[in-house]
């Protein structure tokens, strides 16, 4: 039975940093792929980044590249997400979602996701 679990959000300022994880079970074998998303409200849920459980490296929505990064540590199965140089447009509801297959490059597409997390608040302010 798959389970997504994040946590670390919080508070921040302008061009703090955050450091987001999500905790991966369930899933059969190391073929799988785990997404960020995030939602504010009004606003359609976008996709952050995504990396697949065997992968080096990730795939990123254009306007975080270079300050947001993905990664896999495949012992714990947790997925990460480091956030730097916040905006306050990064404010949101972020979401860990997780498909049971595998990817040539991995999807920021919402309707490609099967498990969902239970989010965890991201608050840019001053």
């Amino acid at each position: 039975q798959v389970q997504l679990v994040e946590s670390g959000g919080g508070l921040v300022q302008p061009g703090g940093s955050l450091k987001l994880s999500c905790v991966a079970s369930g899933f059969t074998g190391n073929y799988y792929t785990v997404a960020w998303f995030r939602q504010a409200p009004g606003k359609e849920r976008e996709g952050i980044a995504c990396i697949g459980f065997d992968d080096r490296n990730g795939n990123y929505r254009d306007s975080v590249k270079g300050r947001f990064d993905i990664s896999v540590d495949k012992g714990k199965h947790t997925f990460y997400l480091e956030m730097n140089a916040l905006k306050p447009e990064d404010t949101g509801l972020y979401y860990c979602a997780g498909v049971g297959r595998p990817f040539r490059q991995c999807a920021l597409d919402a309707d490609e996701y099967r498990y969902w997390g239970q989010g965890t608040q991201v608050t840019v302010s001053s």
